[in-house]
């Protein structure tokens, strides 16, 4: 599937089709490279930092997301009335929006990301299995794409051995998904999971895999230029809960050389085969008890735990993520990719951790970020920043780098005992328990982890 070649169209105008930290990183990018920006907010993000930053800025409507930053004409007419050259939705909202990415061809707005065509492709999880498969990547035993019923999935389900899961084929962010341990709760779990998928996504196609425990959560953040394709190694997010990440860092501490080139080598195989065009990420599960690694999912725009491959590689994934969707061809080759040290980064999240992780929005009344040699701080948050409860609870993302990851830990505990949000509960104090526990110091840690640890801690 090879990209069509793209002639180089240089950029003047930006619009960011986002809020928050993402859309502050988009528009420091932007500003670096030379570009204008117009940021497009919400009546709650009216006096956001992103509309400060903007060099142009235009209300799209309500503080809701579907009245706001999921209204794709809104943010074309923002975009034509600006004159804007291209979109950048960062992620989340649009980004993974096949018919978006479209519109945005269809108006003469370069989309940056990767062709709609790819979006959809690799944004149905069922098709992208196959895709995985057509490139001889590894992907977890379970049904051939979609299954048309319970009945069929009950059936695929007794065949590999229980437990097992099911997950929205146009899914992402764990909703749409059911462990299932009985066969008997099968048809339950299977209408619960369509239900979800349906109100998440406007599609409640299921397909089941088998179920595995105690894996860890491994990505590879991929650039490519539509022919050549780099990664920038890998990132462990095996920290979560429920599904969504708390947690990540670079390089894992699980990976030995030899398997590190295996998982690399098929990500960067399947972006190949796919035709793949942009930033984007691989995401695998991998057995360390075997050290089998299967393909998951493929995120086909920036993630939010960019910045621990941007501290390990010092490759500002952002500005290439533009630079490529203006036709130019990558300035690096493999071989200038040189990891260095280890990264961790910490979600901050306006959320009570001792009442399972509720919002927590509010008025924010004093913040002091931590500094320091290593430490970053990705944030939109400042003095008298109110957190609406309308959107994602992310504050900041605090990331330490260190040469190793003792260092990068030590930094990450020093950072986090500076740090300081008056007026909202946040996830800060979750972390630095994590941190000092045995387990994750010496990195073992998997996926249901942070469960295991909430229970033993109460």
């Amino acid at each position: 599937m090879k990209h069509d070649d793209h002639a180089v169209r240089p950029f003047r105008r930006v619009l960011i089709a986002n809020r928050g930290e993402i859309a502050v990183r988009i528009h420091r990018a932007c500003h670096e490279l030379g570009l204008e920006t117009v940021q497009v907010y919400s009546e709650a993000d009216r006096d956001s930092l992103p509309v400060r930053l903007a060099d142009h800025a235009v209300c799209i409507g309500p503080a809701r997301s579907a009245q706001s930053y999921l209204n794709g004409q809104f943010i074309l007419s923002a975009a034509s009335m600006f004159k804007a050259d291209a979109i950048h939705p960062g992620y989340g909202f649009l980004s993974e929006n096949a018919g978006f990415a479209r519109a945005c061809e269809q108006e003469g707005i370069a989309f940056i990301g990767p062709s709609a065509d790819v979006i959809a492709m690799m944004g149905d999880k069922a098709r992208a299995r196959a895709v995985a498969e057509e490139a001889e990547v590894p992907t977890t035993p379970g049904s051939r794409g979609t299954v048309s019923d319970p009945v069929q999935a009950r059936a695929i389900a007794d065949s590999l051995g229980y437990p097992v899961i099911l997950k929205a084929a146009a899914g992402g962010g764990g909703r749409g998904m059911r462990e299932v341990h009985r066969s008997e709760d099968l048809a339950s779990q299977y209408e619960n999971a369509a239900r979800e998928a349906k109100a998440a996504f406007g599609d409640d196609a299921i397909y089941v895999e088998k179920f595995l425990t105690r894996i860890r959560h491994i990505e590879i953040q991929i650039l490519s230029d539509g022919e050549n394709v780099l990664h920038l190694g890998e990132r462990d997010c095996s920290v979560q809960r429920r599904n969504q990440k708390l947690l990540e860092e670079g390089p894992s501490p699980v990976l030995d050389p030899g398997l590190r080139e295996r998982i690399v080598e098929a990500a960067v195989r399947l972006c190949r085969h796919a035709g793949y065009r942009s930033a984007g990420t691989i995401e695998c599960i991998l057995d360390p008890r075997t050290g089998e690694f299967y393909f998951m999912e493929m995120n086909t725009r920036i993630q939010v735990e960019h910045p621990v491959t941007e501290m390990i590689t010092g490759v500002d994934i952002v500005k290439e993520q533009i630079r490529i969707a203006q036709g130019e061809r990558l300035r690096i080759g493999q071989a200038d990719v040189r990891l260095a040290g280890h990264a961790i980064e910490c979600r901050i999240n306006a959320e009570d951790a001792d009442a399972d992780f509720a919002p927590a929005p509010g008025l924010i009344s004093e913040v002091h970020w931590p500094g320091g040699p290593g430490i970053r701080v990705d944030s939109h948050v400042f003095p008298g920043y109110r957190v609406p409860p309308y959107y994602d609870s992310l504050l900041a993302k605090l990331v330490a780098w260190g040469k190793d990851r003792a260092e990068a830990m030590a930094r990450m505990a020093r950072a986090l005992s500076e740090l300081r949000v008056d007026g909202v509960k946040t996830t800060a104090s979750f972390h630095q328990r994590l941190l000092r526990t045995d387990d994750f110091r010496r990195g073992d840690v998997h996926t249901r982890f942070v469960e295991q640890f909430l229970r033993e801690s109460r």
